[in-house]
Order: C-alpha cells, then structure tokens, then sequence
C-alpha cells in the first residue's frame, strides 16, 4: 500500500468537498432558507448540521490520532503499512445521499443558533484541523488507531479513514443541497 498516495488522495477529497461546500455560503437568501417539499432541511440548516457532525467526529480522529501517534512506538508501523489495504469501495456509500437510512443522533440535528457566517468560519476551521491531523499522521501513523464506525456497518476504521468519511459526510450533503436549490428553482420559475 502507498500509504503517501492515500494520504495525497484524502487530501485531495477534502480540498474539493470543503471548496463545493464553501460556495454554498454564496447563494441567495431563497436558495438559503427554502423548505424543500419532502420536510427536508434547509440549504442553511444542512451547513450547520455539516458543520456539527464535523465537530464530533473530529473529536474521535483527534483522539484517535493521539492513540496512532502513541502506538507507533509499540506497534510495528512498516507491517501495518505493508497488510493494509484501503477499501474505498466499502466508503462510497456514505458519499451518497439516500444510499441508506442513517439515523443521526440528536445533537447533530440544525438548531438554528448559529449564523452563516459562524457557520462557515467554523467549517473552514475544521477542514484546516483535518489537514492538520493528515500532517501529523504523515507517514501511516494513522493506521495504527481504529475505533468502530457504525454507520452503514463499517466497522473498525483507522484514522485517515475517519477523515475520508467525514469528508464523504460532506458530500452527500453537498447533494442534499443541490436537490433543495433544483426544487427551489423550479418553484421560483413558474
């Protein structure tokens, strides 16, 4: 495994969900705040729950990056490195909006306290504390932490896969709010 590549590979997924998600911050104040037939969220509350999901998981891939970091002096890193194998097949559904039921936890659930502009300070933050970790974990530390994800059944998943999937959280979101601003121009059009 060429875990440098999988490094780059993550960073470059981050780079380009977090770039789309940004430009959301952009739209008019219809596309914003539009209430989408199904009950759905608005494009305004899906950046807040964005933004909140990234806060809790980024509070297990710090610890778990801690763990990794911690380990690599017990645990042999070039074994780890040569066994793994990285299943991207096993993430894609996470990227997918509707691909499954995901029932998401109370507190990750918009409560309108914040305003775009916090919310969008707080995201770019967050995407700057990913690459961070990327960069702590450079040379595969981060295979050596798992902790259980179980969402859609993963499983044990290691560090930089916990990033991956924060960064596939994000956008099947991204897809969410393309489906509210399709429905909000069709609306607006008639």
């Amino acid at each position: 495994m060429d875990i440098f590549r999988l490094i780059q590979d993550i960073k470059t997924h981050l780079k380009l969900s977090f770039d789309e998600a940004d430009r959301w911050f952009d739209k008019d104040q219809k596309t914003l705040n539009y209430k989408p037939s199904n009950g759905g969220w608005t494009t305004h509350q899906i950046l807040e729950h964005i933004y909140l999901t990234n806060f809790y998981l980024l509070i297990l891939i710090e610890k778990g990056s801690k763990k990794a970091m911690r380990n690599y002096k017990a645990l042999d890193l070039d074994a780890e490195i040569k066994d793994y194998s990285f299943d991207k097949e096993k993430f894609e559904k996470v990227g997918e909006y509707g691909a499954f039921e995901w029932i998401r936890p109370e507190h990750m659930e918009p409560k309108g306290d914040l305003n775009l502009n916090q919310i969008r300070n707080l995201i770019s933050q967050q995407y700057h504390q990913c690459l961070n970790y990327l960069n702590l974990m450079k040379n595969g530390e981060g295979l050596l932490c798992k902790t259980t994800m179980t969402v859609n059944d993963l499983g044990k998943i290691n560090a930089y896969e916990y990033i991956y999937f924060l960064s596939l959280h994000t956008q099947r979101h991204i897809t969410q709010m393309l489906n509210n601003e399709s429905e909000t121009i069709k609306k607006f059009k008639k």
